[in-house]
């Protein structure tokens, strides 16, 4: 969907670069990044969707109790298309996009799912297509570049050097992250960017653990043998991953340029590489380092494209980005 160019926009290509905006930048880049690792030592010793669903469920509540102490129950005001919109685009962005990573990374690195999910973008681009918001000719050229990318990481496990299933269970993650993406920017949310967090964390968090409870994974919760490492990544997953990562974005948005601000997307797995690498011992084998390579690349191209477009493949609602993090 075209966005009619506002002052907004004019706006924002004129806000300069700050030392506020360098280190709300840095800790976007930094705390996002690290998420995939956090997630990897979740999920040695915790069941993926309950720890994900109480993961959301507990910082959804950190960051109501800001709202209600800094604006009052006021702020929560909204339409119940605004309701339905928002819980639907937490079912598609955490439940797909994060429930479905986390158990994905019983099986995969760290660094391989943070590349693969890298592609987020991409796919949004896709999808744009198919609903006749036709891309320019750039995005599409970048789009089948990263497409490329997304092959050459598949590879082994097409080969049989790898297990299949959970790196394409990866790409169907990313492909439901971009379908709450395309829904949210298409349907009305609460004017709010917290209140639709929280109302999304509500939602996906919920489902996630009504999944967890059908799947079986209370039988596998044995909190007394779980290991220190992934309660220290659940509590830093809550509070640095959800709330402080979040607040850094919400923050960057309203200072920072579109363009400046949604460079995380190529510059978090490339974090993710090197947290794997350093604190897992993740193997930088040529397909990663080639694969990742050309997605980060092609990912870049896009989103320079679509910014001189101003059609940012990006989540957006009424004040700039989807306010969720990746993972």
């Amino acid at each position: 969907m075209t966005r009619t160019r506002t002052a907004s926009d004019t706006s924002s290509a004129e806000r300069p670069v700050t030392a506020g905006v360098i280190v709300a930048l840095g800790t976007v880049y930094l705390v996002w990044g690290s998420t995939y690792l956090a997630i990897k030592y979740i999920v040695g010793s915790l069941p993926p969707f309950l720890s994900m669903g109480a993961r959301f469920l507990l910082a959804g509540a950190v960051l109501t109790a800001m709202i209600v102490v800094s604006r009052g129950r006021p702020a929560f005001r909204m339409t119940r298309r605004e309701l339905v919109t928002a819980a639907l685009c937490g079912l598609f962005l955490l439940v797909g996009g994060n429930g479905l990573v986390a158990v994905a990374e019983q099986d995969v690195d760290s660094s391989m799912a943070a590349l693969l999910i890298a592609g987020t973008p991409l796919w949004v681009v896709l999808l744009r297509a198919v609903l006749r918001d036709r891309p320019s000719a750039a995005t599409v050229a970048g789009l089948l570049v990263g497409l490329v990318g997304v092959a050459i990481l598949l590879h082994p496990g097409v080969q049989g050097a790898a297990e299949l299933g959970p790196l394409l269970l990866v790409c169907l993650s990313s492909f439901l992250w971009s379908c709450g993406t395309v829904l949210a920017t298409r349907r009305p949310l609460p004017a709010d960017p917290f209140v639709t967090t929280v109302v999304e964390m509500a939602a996906g968090g919920t489902a996630m653990v009504v999944l967890g409870s059908f799947g079986g994974e209370w039988g596998r919760l044995h909190l007394g043998g779980t290991e220190s490492s992934a309660w220290i990544a659940f509590v830093y997953l809550v509070l640095v991953g959800s709330v402080l990562g979040y607040s850094a974005y919400v923050w960057l948005l309203a200072r920072a340029r579109l363009s400046l601000a949604t460079t995380y997307a190529y510059v978090n797995p490339a974090v993710a590489v090197v947290l794997g690498a350093l604190f897992l011992s993740e193997p930088l084998t040529v397909n990663v380092l080639a694969g990742g390579a050309v997605i980060i690349a092609a990912v870049a191209f896009v989103i320079t494209a679509e910014s001189r477009g101003r059609r940012s493949p990006l989540p957006t609602t009424r004040q700039g980005a989807m306010p969720v993090e990746p993972t």
